[in-house]
């Protein structure tokens, strides 16, 4: 092989790598989103565990449905974060529950609480529930860092239950907290 073969298989291999390493830069910047993008959805991860129903719905309290206050009482149902919180000033007037709840485990922020209430006959029946949600950074919720007083909350009774709740019981199933 003489020496302008030689030169003349040199450039085609480089232009060829050229080409192919191109190629594969532009590629990959057409299959990977920008910023801000949403991955589709088949591109989620999957996840699946033999025997293990998935959550639907909101959270539940079941001593809601075993708790029998009397009428103008208002309990607190045990729920799966009674160690991590208080519960202060209770009160229902018939029109609402209302009351704080104070994170008691540590001072940092928090996240995610939903207090849920339910609402009872004159016999002490369940009659249904409303909850209040509190989100991290949304609107009504301006507050910044953990609150020495708690976070106060005021869940009115539904439209069609207020001729009928006399009473009310409390718990918290939902507590995030940094």
């Amino acid at each position: 092989m003489n020496r302008k073969s030689r030169i003349l298989l040199l450039g085609a291999l480089i232009a060829a790598s050229l080409f192919l390493l191109t190629a594969v830069v532009l590629m990959g910047r057409v299959s990977t989103p920008g910023p801000g993008a949403v991955a589709p959805p088949a591109a989620a991860a999957k996840t699946t565990f033999p025997g293990l129903a998935s959550a639907e719905g909101e959270p539940d309290l079941p001593g809601l449905r075993t708790t029998r206050p009397s009428p103008g009482q208002i309990l607190q149902v045990q729920g799966a974060f009674d160690d991590r919180l208080e519960f202060e000033g209770l009160a229902f007037d018939g029109q609402a529950a209302t009351g704080s709840v104070k994170v008691t485990s540590d001072v940092s922020d928090l996240l995610e609480l939903q207090v849920l209430a339910g609402f009872y006959d004159d016999s002490g029946n369940l009659l249904g529930t409303a909850r209040f949600v509190h989100h991290l950074g949304a609107e009504d919720h301006g507050h910044s860092g953990p609150s020495d007083d708690g976070e106060e909350f005021n869940i009115p009774v539904p439209a069609e239950l207020k001729p009928r709740a006399v009473s009310a019981a409390v718990g918290v199933p939902v507590l995030v907290n940094e």
